[in-house]
């Protein structure tokens, strides 16, 4: 894990300054990279895979200007930040689920008998975690955003300020991202 970071500190040691002088990408790294990491292991469940997720979180940070400066007003480099690990997190969880859904066809087509489930598939809360994130990605991108980072403990504030909402209606778009989720989670295991 510290490999890791030191690698991902290393391919950014550089410090990125925006035209003002003052953007310190380093420093923003050293300050919140355990966080987004977070942020992505809740919604892929493999806290390597989201340290690696994370570095590139900060990579497209380093080569996106607008965001340096914080894109809209009023927004905060660090509300990029979570937007972005949101949005990683939930495509690699995509990627994953499309990955299993093809292979599963493949082994249809080969004929293969289904693998037997290992005993951590048939522990009740990991299956539980699996068909959440199966949900989180059936469900739009900005109500799963809203859910996973509410889930993480943002406040309705800092979930406007990550997902540029307007705070007052914050409440109303995470009572529709909940409806959502008991929906897809209705229609797919039907509970």
């Amino acid at each position: 894990m510290n490999a890791l970071r030191e690698a991902a500190a290393g391919q950014i040691a550089t410090p990125a300054k925006a035209e003002n002088g003052d953007f310190d990408l380093e420093a923003l790294f050293r300050a919140q990279y355990e966080r987004i990491a977070a942020v992505i292991a809740r919604v892929v469940r493999d806290p390597a895979r989201a340290e690696e997720l994370a570095v590139e979180v900060f990579l497209k940070l380093s080569r996106n200007p607008k965001a340096q400066g914080g894109s809209a007003p009023g927004q905060s480099i660090e509300a990029w930040l979570y937007r972005a690990a949101v949005r990683i997190g939930l495509d690699e969880l995509r990627r994953q689920t499309r990955r299993l859904h093809y292979e599963s066809l493949l082994e249809f087509v080969r004929g293969a008998a289904t693998p037997t489930p290992n005993p951590e598939e048939l522990h009740a809360a990991s299956e539980e975690r699996e068909r959440v994130r199966r949900v989180l990605s059936g469900i739009a991108r900005r109500q799963a955003e809203l859910l996973v980072l509410r889930s993480h403990g943002l406040s309705y504030e800092e979930l406007a300020s990550a997902l540029h909402l307007n705070p007052a209606s914050v409440g109303t778009l995470l009572s529709r991202a909940q409806q959502a989720f008991r929906k897809e989670y209705m229609q797919r295991y039907g509970k």
